[in-house]
């Protein structure tokens, strides 16, 4: 069973090591291998820690998914794209990262946390969720949930190599718990209670 709660500082360390190794199973032959070789979790999980209330200020919503062995075993990170009456994204959700442990990929535990993610955006009545997404990664995870390519796409650089990334968009609700989500999936946590979540990764931003 995996159960999905809110991200708490403590919480740093086994989120950067899911990030790290997400990036290097995804990205293996899409990202240069120097770039990936350098990646580094204790840097990253120094950056999270370090960064951990300005996160939750900026509105930021760090959710991690724990199998039944207690550990973690994904993360997601969403958050508003704007406010009301600010333009382009104003009133919309992000979804900026989504990474599970290779080794349980295709166990439901991607599902658990875009499910919580959609639980997410309800309650903050967000009119639509977008990410970014690898344009050789992942699509189809996205688009059994509903989402779609809007058109959205542009390059990033990585030790020098052109990586494209294009937007996926889904529609305002109901936001179903993505595709095939497993029963048994529950939220737990209190804003008030637990520690804010960090800022998230730059495109690539989301992979399953």
């Amino acid at each position: 069973m995996t159960w999905v709660r809110e991200m708490v500082v403590g919480d740093a360390a086994a989120v950067s090591a899911v990030r790290v190794a997400g990036w290097r199973a995804a990205y293996a032959g899409v990202i240069p291998g120097a770039y990936l070789d350098a990646m580094s979790v204790e840097r990253d999980a120094a950056r999270r820690e370090e960064r951990f209330a300005a996160g939750r200020a900026a509105g930021l919503c760090d959710l991690v998914a724990v199998g039944a062995d207690g550990q973690v075993a994904g993360w997601a990170c969403c958050g508003p794209r704007g406010t009301p009456g600010d333009g382009p994204g104003a009133g919309e959700g992000e979804l900026y990262a989504l990474y599970v442990r290779p080794g349980l990929l295709g166990r439901g535990v991607g599902r658990a946390l875009l499910g919580a993610v959609h639980e997410e955006a309800a309650a903050r009545g967000w009119g639509a969720l977008v990410l970014w997404v690898v344009e050789a990664n992942a699509r189809r995870f996205y688009e059994a949930a509903g989402y779609r390519a809007d058109g959205g796409a542009q390059s990033e650089e990585y030790a020098g190599v052109a990586v494209r990334v294009v937007r996926y968009r889904r529609p305002a609700g109901p936001f179903p718990g993505g595709p095939g989500q497993p029963s048994g999936v529950r939220r737990t946590g209190s804003r008030a209670a637990s520690t804010p979540g960090p800022p998230c990764s730059a495109p690539p931003r989301s992979g399953t």
